[in-house]
């Protein structure tokens, strides 16, 4: 090792980030870029994917959209082959694409329970082991899913949510020890409640909700999408070759109260 840095280095990976067209998926995407790695964004709205990939390369990182519906096996397996017949190899696999409903679980609906399970569990599922299978080949991989720190700690009207995220956790330890023996690393990110595009106008129109999810962190702010973009090179680069199966809460100190 020449450098504690070479420990962060992800110089010539391929990395496939799902949802990564805007929020924390683009910020991951964006670090992970800016730590060496093609950016493989993945996102069923080729615009925000394709203007992310714009501002990735204004930066003169190296970033690619391909759109891709992490519902649909056919369209995930098309994105992975696309990825491998340019690059040969994948190397990081960021499950990061989600959705998020905020209704008692009482009055959610059948079509709402099973869209949420799609997206975030069967989609967290599929990608993974499309992608896994590429791994396994190579012996090699590491692979981070996006979690919730709900998946822990409730809050109000998040239920479904909840049971999602808590899905992706315990299927990070089930992968992971699945695959150990292939040098296939699968941990997860456990994200506080974050303000971005993709819930900024439902603040503003709930304030209330806003002040009760503060009160909920110590560190006395919400996050940010750049919060868990450190922990996300940490988790795809060699410096954490000796964990897996962990879900890693970046949450202001959430489930501490």
């Amino acid at each position: 090792m020449k450098s504690i840095f070479d420990l962060f280095d992800l110089s010539g990976k391929a990395a496939i980030i799902t949802g990564g067209g805007r929020g924390i998926g683009f910020a991951i995407a964006e670090g992970l870029a800016a730590a060496g790695a093609i950016s493989v964004i993945g996102d069923i709205q080729p615009g925000l994917g394709e203007a992310a990939v714009g501002r990735i390369r204004s930066k003169g990182f190296h970033a690619k959209f391909i759109r891709a519906d992490v519902t649909q096996r056919a369209s995930v397996q098309d994105m992975v082959t696309k990825v491998i017949d340019e690059f040969h190899h994948i190397d990081i696999l960021v499950n990061n694409a989600g959705v998020i409903l905020r209704k008692p679980i009482a009055e959610t609906t059948d079509e709402e329970w099973d869209f949420m399970l799609d997206v975030n569990l069967r989609g967290t599922f599929l990608c993974s082991q499309v992608v896994g299978m590429e791994m396994i080949k190579r012996r090699s991989g590491k692979i981070i899913n996006l979690s919730s720190n709900v998946a822990h700690t409730l809050q109000p009207n998040r239920g479904v949510y909840a049971v999602t995220k808590a899905g992706i956790s315990h299927l990070t330890r089930a992968l992971a020890l699945d695959w150990a023996p292939y040098h296939i690393h699968v941990n997860a990110i456990a994200p506080g409640v974050t303000v971005s595009d993709l819930n900024r106008k439902y603040f503003e129109e709930h304030p209330e909700d806003y002040q009760e999810r503060l009160r909920t962190h110590p560190i006395g702010r919400l996050g940010t999408p750049e919060d868990y973009v450190g922990t996300a090179i940490l988790l795809a680069s060699k410096a954490s070759d000796f964990m897996t199966g962990q879900t890693i809460f970046v949450d202001g100190g959430s489930i501490l109260i």
